[in-house]
């Protein structure tokens, strides 16, 4: 944009320019169709984003050649900037108003002296243009030193870093020790403790065997005694006959007869093995047991088979704890019901005499639980992973071939699997019924 006659020595600074272009592209906008310079009516149809960009070069030149589109334009700028216009028209212009501004707006309005007032704004331009490249030299200094005090502090860090590595494995290095020495100054006094032990229980043994060398001398002196009392006593009887002799095996085989005869008594032997009629072949009846139960036909769930079953010899009764406590009253709590059932079997085992053994899963206890067992009652628990169905298995399995055993549980698979075994199962509902009278 050149403007040798208009009394400019230089073009508009550039940025001047672009402000008085899109300034121009602005106004153009609002033109009326009729009143727009021909040389822009095509760039007036442009968007107003794009006028400035694409059709600058027209504008500025028309701006340099038409007085009146540049007037036009400059009545705009006085609209907006009424104060910056009534002072360049006056020769002053406003302290804090931008270089960039003042220069077009003197471009525009052409004030006496207009040319001094954009050169003055293109010094005050080169003068910030200078003072931001200056600026932009001292940041990108300052840049430069701040990029070196990182790499320096990111170095010292790391060095930093290694030494707290290093100190780390050093305190490491002695924790390992320390505990090592720990160890052994921990086996040394566990050694010396073992050998105090050994040191107290070697000297226990010498003073026993002393006590014991010191009995059995006693002991032998006192056989000597014994002894020579005997060979007295012999040479007294040699003398006086054989008197003597006869009463002493009279002695001794009325101490054998004595002996033999509380040995039977205590074992409760018979007076003679067999009999006669013993050594007669004939078919005899067969013991009572638990499959034969019942002799006459009873529904299972009578009481009366369950008083069968408890009137066979040497009978052991096998109950499913949980079973028949969760069949007969499943409202109690766990605790409760252990209780009322082992109260109920405590009668039972008094009135029947049998054996009685009750069985509760423990698979799922926390810890052993306090049961106060009635006489003449075992209970069991599960051990921990193991239900209680298999102790009962593990307990049928235990008795010897041919021995009456009543299991009581309401599982079909456990009642199966004992009378496989050789055990009478018995519904939980009996057991209950059979209390339940008593």
């Amino acid at each position: 944009m050149s403007s040798a006659g208009e009394g400019l020595s230089r073009p508009l600074p550039e940025q001047v320019r672009l402000h008085v272009v899109e300034l121009a592209a602005q106004v153009l906008g609002s033109m009326p169709a009729a009143t727009i310079p021909p040389q822009l009516r095509g760039i007036a149809k442009f968007d107003p984003r794009k006028r400035a960009r694409l059709g600058g070069a027209p504008i500025a030149a028309l701006l340099e050649s038409d007085k009146e589109f540049r007037e036009t334009v400059a009545e705009t700028l006085r609209s907006a900037w009424p104060d910056l216009a009534a002072g360049l028209a006056e020769g002053v212009v406003p302290a804090a108003a931008d270089p960039v501004l003042v220069a077009a707006a003197a471009y525009l309005i052409r004030p006496q002296d207009w040319p001094d007032l954009v050169e003055r704004a293109r010094e005050d331009l080169e003068l910030t243009t200078s003072a931001e490249a200056e600026r932009d030299q001292v940041e990108a200094r300052l840049r430069e030193q701040l990029a070196a005090q990182r790499t320096a502090a990111k170095e010292e860090t790391e060095r930093l870093r290694e030494q707290i590595r290093a100190a780390r494995g050093e305190n490491a290095d002695l924790r390992r020790k320390l505990h090592d020495a720990r160890e052994r100054a921990k086996a040394a006094d566990q050694r010396a403790a073992e050998l105090e032990t050994e040191t107290v229980e070697a000297r226990a043994r010498v003073a026993n065997a002393s006590g014991a060398a010191e009995t059995e001398i006693r002991r032998l002196k006192e056989r000597l005694a014994d002894a020579e009392r005997q060979l007295e006593a012999s040479r007294r009887a040699a003398r006086e006959g054989r008197s003597v002799e006869d009463a002493r095996i009279r002695v001794l085989m009325d101490a054998l007869q004595d002996a033999a005869a509380g040995l039977r008594k205590e074992l409760a032997l018979p007076t003679m093995i067999s009999k006669p009629a013993d050594y007669v072949s004939a078919v005899v009846p067969g013991a009572p047991s638990v499959r034969a139960v019942p002799a006459r036909a009873l529904a299972d769930d009578d009481p009366q088979l369950f008083d069968q079953l408890l009137a066979i010899p040497n009978l052991h009764v096998i109950i499913d704890g949980y079973n028949v406590t969760k069949t007969g009253y499943p409202t109690l709590t766990l605790a409760d019901q252990r209780a009322r059932l082992l109260t109920g079997l405590g009668g039972l085992a008094v009135q029947a005499r049998v054996e009685v053994t009750c069985v509760f899963d423990g698979a799922e206890l926390n810890g052993p639980v306090q049961v106060s067992a009635p006489r003449g009652v075992r209970v069991m628990f599960s051990a921990p992973g193991q239900i209680a169905d298999d102790l009962i298995r593990q307990l049928v399995k235990a008795e010897p071939a041919g021995r009456a055993i009543a299991v009581v549980s309401s599982d079909r698979e456990v009642a199966d699997s004992v009378r496989r075994m050789g055990a009478r199962p018995v519904p939980s509902l009996l057991l209950l019924r059979r209390l339940g009278r008593a």
